[in-house]
């Protein structure tokens, strides 16, 4: 049997396991940052993404995409949510004849400082705290045969707020498999957030107990936290260029997404292209998931050539979030 079979049938049976895991509640996994789609393209699309991807953001969505990027490229990507929340991301790939496609990513969640409060001082302390989340992943991406490719991306997960933070490793496993029919039509499945528990610890955690007679001892202790999973995704994606002419590209992509934390959702979006420079986007996120405050996505794109070997893109996505309202995506790249 073949490698990638092999390989194709590791990935089913991991993907039948987290099919038929009981869907716990929303709120009890660690490290959201994990959800936080990348790339303003995939963002205008819905984030149906899986079978499309076939640039950089790949490590996000699906590393097996990576394998597309026969270049090297470096990108962008900042996002502004709601509640102040702001989410950045870099990546470089490249890549190397013979091996595959390496790459390297950093994402980086902020919020801006806020006051302690206690119920003595509801006003405030005077003192101040933030909480923050980082990211960083390592990716390699190769074609198998043809028309089949795989992808694996490691990353070191951080949170932290205020005294306590945690820590974690994960991983994320994916595959493409291209049919010449339709236009060649893609089927893709990934695996994202496969990895350790995440337990808060630190000084916030400690407790001081008097003890003795008088109350003069004390006693220093430490709270154990409980330890939460990472929010284990599964995508399984097809996505077709209906139409594919010499000037003209228009791309169809839906995906269905198996959390563990929540219900399972479905994500569709279309990309038309004009001559592979200007690109309009549209998309609809998170359709049957329960209580969901997602929905319409927009985008735009542009491709300049700057010099024979080096391109210059810029995309932005407008995202629908309800009563949270609207998020805004800037993404830009350079390919060389």
């Amino acid at each position: 049997m073949k490698i990638y079979k092999i390989i194709f049938f590791i990935i089913l049976a991991g993907a039948v396991s987290v099919l038929s895991a009981q869907t716990v509640k929303t709120g009890t996994t660690a490290a959201q940052v994990l959800k936080i789609g990348v790339g303003a393209r995939a963002v205008g699309m819905g984030g149906a993404y899986t079978a499309v991807a076939n640039d950089i953001s790949a490590m996000y969505w699906n590393p097996g995409g990576l394998a597309s990027v026969k270049s090297n490229e470096a990108y962008f990507n900042h996002t502004s949510l709601y509640a102040d929340i702001g989410f950045d991301y870099a990546a470089f790939a490249s890549y190397l004849e013979g091996v595959g496609t390496i790459g390297a990513s950093v994402s980086v969640l902020s919020i801006d400082e806020m006051k302690v409060r206690t119920i003595e001082k509801p006003e405030g302390t005077g003192e101040m705290f933030d909480v923050g989340s980082i990211v960083i992943g390592l990716s390699y991406a190769r074609n198998l045969t043809e028309n089949f490719s795989i992808g694996v991306n490691v990353k070191y997960i951080n949170e932290s707020i205020y005294n306590m933070s945690s820590t974690g490793f994960g991983i994320d496993i994916g595959t493409v498999y291209r049919i010449p029919v339709l236009n060649e039509l893609r089927i893709a499945s990934s695996i994202s957030n496969f990895g350790t528990k995440m337990r808060l610890e630190g000084r916030d955690a400690l407790v001081i107990t008097p003890s003795g007679a008088s109350g003069d001892n004390l006693i220093n202790s430490n709270l154990e936290l409980d330890a939460f999973d990472l929010p284990l995704l599964f995508r399984f994606g097809l996505s077709s260029d209906i139409i594919k002419l010499e000037s003209s590209r228009l791309t169809i992509a839906v995906d269905a997404i198996h959390p563990n934390d929540h219900t399972e959702y479905i994500n569709s979006g279309a990309e038309y292209s004009w001559n592979e420079m200007v690109f309009i986007r549209a998309g609809w996120n998170a359709l049957f998931e329960k209580d969901s405050e997602k929905g319409l996505t927009l985008g735009v794109g542009l491709n300049y050539r700057l010099a024979d070997y080096v391109t210059f893109k810029f995309d932005y996505a407008y995202e629908d979030y309800g009563r949270l309202k609207e998020a805004h995506f800037f993404s830009a790249g350079i390919k060389f």
